[in-house]
């Protein structure tokens, strides 16, 4: 049974797992979500008057909120591309369940 490859592109080995324009996307996010938590436990800090607890902390949980959010991300797509190279079919193709095994219904048509 003949392998039909779905993938068009203009490069032959294109390995472009996540655009440019995503991995600025995921720097932005990073950037924002700090300043956003710098800001709100900055706040925390003046209404408690604990200063720089709330602070330390607020960079800490958006710094690693985002950080785990875009490592997520970037792997999920890593793990599609592969899947996709693998199998060669991109039809069907999820980041966490890829059937790699070629079904087979038995029919011959040659």
């Amino acid at each position: 049974m003949a392998h039909k490859q779905l993938r068009s592109s203009s490069r032959p080995d294109s390995h472009q797992e996540v655009s440019p324009l995503a991995l600025a996307g995921l720097g932005v996010q990073f950037f924002a979500a700090i300043l956003l938590f710098a800001w709100a436990g900055n706040w925390l800090d003046d209404r408690f008057d604990m200063s720089p607890l709330f602070l330390f902390a607020g960079v800490f949980v958006g710094g690693g909120g985002t950080f785990y959010s875009g490592y997520r991300r970037l792997t999920a797509g890593m793990q599609k591309v592969q899947a996709v190279d693998d199998t060669g079919d991109e039809s069907d193709v999820d980041a966490n369940t890829v059937d790699v095994a070629s079904a087979d219904d038995g029919s011959d048509s040659s």
